[in-house]
């Protein structure tokens, strides 16, 4: 199996824009959340399941997940976020082996936003890579990229893990608190590094 370096970081950080450059060098990143979302729309894979569980009443009327709804939800009641990931974290699993399975480049990027709170890719990640950038920084990009409210915001990163405990447990880590010039610059290092490691680096050769 390919070398795998697990993107994460709290929400707000930039994992989407790390992984852009990393897809930028060529190499195959997979995206959790990408995946998500394609399960959870119309006649997605795991729409079946969600209204087993839960009801007609977190689809819109176009059959997918009424995503907003169901954000309220599980930030609300563990027992509805426990419900909602062990119907998602199988498939969205499953379909990351998938992928990997079909990657060609040196090594792979597998974006995983709750890489540390799940134990699901302890055997698939050999590498931990942590985005990182100020608690206020998180709060300001999500709420401007979203319609999400500075406690909706909140709610959601005391549901992930400490800043602190995400930062002990990286491998290396990404400071996204200056600009898109140098967290390229920070990607093609760590490129450099991944592509040692991975024993492709041509200088090796």
């Amino acid at each position: 199996m390919s070398f795998v370096v697990g993107l994460t970081g709290g929400i707000g950080c930039g994992k989407s824009a790390a992984s852009q450059c990393f897809s930028d060098l060529g190499v195959h990143v997979i995206d959790t959340d990408v995946i998500a979302r394609t399960i959870t729309q119309s006649n997605g894979q795991a729409i079946n399941a969600i209204k087993d569980a839960f009801g007609d009443a977190y689809l819109t009327n176009e059959g997918s997940l009424d995503r907003e709804k169901m954000r309220g939800l599980v930030f609300s009641d563990d027992d509805a976020r426990s419900r909602l990931e062990k119907i998602l974290h199988p498939i969205i699993l499953n379909e990351t082996m998938r992928q990997i399975g079909q990657a060609r480049s040196s090594y792979v990027i597998v974006v995983v936003p709750l890489l540390f709170e799940t134990k699901d890719y302890d055997r698939i990640v050999q590498r931990i890579l942590v985005i990182d950038c100020d608690e206020q920084q998180q709060i300001s990009r999500t709420m401007a990229r979203s319609n999400l409210s500075e406690p909706q915001v909140k709610a959601i990163m005391a549901a992930q893990i400490a800043r602190k405990e995400r930062l002990r447990k990286a491998d290396d880590v990404i400071a996204n608190n200056r600009g898109l010039d140098h967290l390229k610059a920070q990607v093609a290092d760590l490129h450099s590094k991944y592509l040692s490691i991975s024993g492709s680096d041509p200088r090796l050769r």
